[in-house]
C-alpha cells in the first residue's frame, strides 16, 4: 500500500500536475489522521474494557469478603446469645438465695469467662484507599457505605475489648475466689449468692445485649452494601 502511494506521488510530480498532487497530499494526511484517531479509539475501548474487568474483579472480591464477614458475625451472634438465658437464670438463683443452688450457680458462673470475638477478614476501606482501588468505585454511596462499615467493625472490636477487660477483672477479683474451675463446684457459696455476683451477671448480660445490637446493625449494613455491589456488577455487565 505504501509503495502504491509513493509511486502515485512520484508520477504526479513527474507529470507536473501540482493541483492533483496537493489534493493527493491532503488525502494522504487525512488517511494518516484517520489512522491515528482509529488507533486512539481502539486504545480507549481497550482501556474501558480493562477498567470494567478490574471493577468487576474488585466488586466480586469485596462482596466475597463482606459475605465471609457476615457468616462470621452470624456465628458470633449465636455464640454471644447462648449465655443470655443462663445468666438470667443465675440472677434469679441469687435473688432466691438458696444455698442448695450454689453448685449450679458455680457451673453457670464459669461461663462468665466466655465471650464472642469477631475476627474480620481485613480493613476493606483502608486497603482500598492505600491500593488505589477506590478509583474503581464509581458509586459514591458504596464508598461511603464501605467507610461506614469499617467504623461499625471498630465499634464491635471495642465492645469485645471491653468485654474481655471485664472478664479479666471478674476472674481475678471474684470468680477465682468463688468457683473451683477443675470441679466446677462452689468454693464460697456466700460470695456466689451475694449481690456483687448478681451485679456481675447483670453487667455480662448488658454487654451481651449491646454486642448483639451492634452485630445485627452490622448485618444490615453488610446486606445493604452487598445489594448495591450486585447492582453495580449487573450494570457493568450489561454495558
Amino acid at each position: 500500500m505504501l509503495r502504491f502511494f509513493r509511486t502515485l506521488r512520484q508520477r504526479l510530480l513527474a507529470e507536473n500536475r501540482v493541483s492533483r498532487y496537493l489534493l493527493y497530499a491532503v488525502g494522504e494526511i487525512l488517511l494518516v489522521v484517520i489512522g491515528i484517531l482509529l488507533a486512539l479509539q481502539i486504545n480507549a475501548w481497550n482501556d474501558v474494557r480493562l477498567e470494567r474487568k478490574a471493577s468487576l474483579a474488585f466488586y466480586a472480591n469485596t462482596r466475597q469478603q463482606l459475605l465471609e464477614d457476615r457468616r462470621n458475625i452470624v456465628e458470633q451472634i449465636a455464640y454471644n446469645n447462648q449465655f443470655t438465658e443462663q445468666f438470667t437464670i443465675a440472677i434469679e438463683l441469687i435473688g432466691r438465695g438458696d444455698r442448695k443452688e450454689a453448685d449450679s450457680l458455680a457451673t453457670i458462673a464459669v461461663n462468665l469467662m466466655d465471650y464472642s470475638d469477631f475476627d474480620r477478614q481485613g480493613n476493606i476501606y483502608e486497603t482500598m484507599v492505600n491500593s488505589g482501588d477506590i478509583r474503581l468505585i464509581q458509586n459514591p454511596e458504596i464508598k461511603e457505605e464501605l467507610r461506614s462499615i469499617e467504623e461499625t467493625y471498630l465499634y464491635i472490636n471495642r465492645m469485645e475489648s471491653i468485654h474481655l477487660e471485664a472478664i479479666m477483672k471478674i476472674m481475678s477479683e471474684h470468680l477465682i475466689q468463688a468457683v473451683n474451675f477443675t470441679s466446677g463446684k462452689a468454693i464460697d457459696a456466700d460470695l456466689l449468692l451475694g449481690e456483687p455476683f448478681q451485679n456481675l451477671f447483670a453487667i455480662a448480660l448488658n454487654l451481651i445485649r449491646e454486642k448483639d445490637a451492634v452485630y445485627h446493625r452490622c448485618l444490615r449494613e453488610i446486606d445493604g452494601i452487598v445489594a448495591h455491589i450486585e447492582n453495580e456488577i449487573a450494570s457493568i455487565q450489561t454495558h
